[in-house]
């Protein structure tokens, strides 16, 4: 009974040698190599670029101030529309000192001489009765009296513009309302009630009350990279999508390349812009981060391939085409003359029949971790 028993056991170590030894033998055997297989497909390869910029106005207008003083009242604020000439905020003046001197000294002269040519005319008028003098006499007399008043006229005025920013034959003018240049939207207001402002000089540019821009008129601004300005052409299509509104797009056509590039992060870059057709109803605000799509080229109905299907030697690439079936299956390396890519398709313009299939790259099986 032991006899057998050691037996038994004996025979149960011996399969598990054999067995551990043929599952080993079995992974170490080279597992046969398998590989994506291809048909080439009719399609089209659009070649394309994103440039990432920003959407403006047109045309942003700075409205400032035609005197210096301080804000008194402000009637629109930012987000309003508005239209040529509407008043959007009040000024009142802060006179400077020499210019009021000035104008009060004129006031006084002119006084002077309105008096003493009235004094003037009076006694010749009263020759002029009595027929003592000529009318030509009379008339000189007029006239120095009448320019009299004018100037007179001319200094209050002077004096009450550089005093009150207004006089009475402009008021319809004041310098102290400030209007608006252009009809549009209000982008920004940067001054309060109270600031102090200063109207545009030799000296500086002035406080700006009020940004206005049409908002019905935008560009897309943007960089490209100098690899790629070569391709482009003035009036190509845009595709604008906007991160915050990332439902919509809009169509753009370019409109404007620069001459000269720009340095950015170590690279140069070409300035773009590009007019954009805005969907009506569209609450599209100025300084939108946006991304537009060019099509640098395009192949239509063209035979293509994945492009790692491609082993390119040099200058020429090749292909594997699959002839057989099964474990008998055969790899013949084939050159072939490409065309446009995009990336993740390339065109075959020959060398390829639509009806063969080619290999692609090794499946590469999944191990566990």
């Amino acid at each position: 009974m032991k006899k057998y028993r050691k037996l038994l056991v004996a025979a149960l170590v011996a399969l598990l040698f054999i067995g551990t030894f043929v599952f080993l033998w079995k992974k170490s055997q080279p597992k046969p190599v398998e590989y994506n297989e291809f048909t080439p497909v009719t399609a089209d390869i659009l070649k394309s670029t994103v440039v990432t910029g920003k959407i403006e106005p047109r045309n942003e207008v700075n409205v400032k101030p035609q005197i210096s003083g301080i804000i008194t009242e402000l009637l629109k604020e930012p987000g309003d529309l508005v239209n040529a000439g509407d008043v959007i905020a009040k000024v009142k003046v802060i006179p400077d000192m020499s210019q009021l001197s000035s104008a009060q000294s004129r006031v006084r002269l002119a006084e002077i001489n309105l008096k003493q040519a009235q004094v003037d005319f009076n006694r010749v008028d009263q020759l002029y009765q009595k027929e003592l003098i000529s009318a030509d006499e009379y008339d000189k007399s007029r006239q120095a009296l009448r320019q009299a008043r004018e100037e007179k006229a001319a200094a209050d005025d002077a004096l009450a513009v550089v005093r009150d920013g207004v006089s009475k034959s402009n008021a319809s003018a004041s310098s102290t309302l400030i209007r608006s240049t252009i009809s549009g939207v209000i982008l920004d207001i940067p001054v309060k009630v109270g600031n102090s402002v200063i109207n545009s000089n030799t000296f500086n540019d002035g406080t700006t009350i009020a940004s206005v821009a049409n908002m019905n008129d935008l560009i897309f601004r943007g960089n490209i990279d100098e690899t790629e300005v070569g391709q482009l052409v003035l009036g190509m299509p845009l595709k604008i999508t906007i991160g915050a509104l990332q439902d919509l797009s809009f169509d753009a056509s370019l409109e404007y390349i620069s001459p000269k590039a720009v340095e950015s992060n170590g690279a140069n870059q070409f300035e773009i812009k590009a007019a954009v057709r805005v969907l009506k109803g569209s609450k599209i605000r100025s300084g939108y981060s946006a991304n537009a799509e060019i099509v640098l080229a395009a192949a239509k109905n063209v035979l293509s391939v994945p492009e790692s299907a491609i082993e390119f030697s040099g200058d020429t690439a090749f292909v594997y085409v699959i002839g057989g079936e099964g474990m008998q299956k055969n790899y013949e390396r084939r050159m072939v003359t490409t065309g446009l890519s995009d990336g993740v398709n390339i065109e075959i313009k020959k060398g390829l029949a639509k009806s063969e299939k080619v290999r692609g790259p090794e499946i590469v099986a999944d191990t566990p971790e």
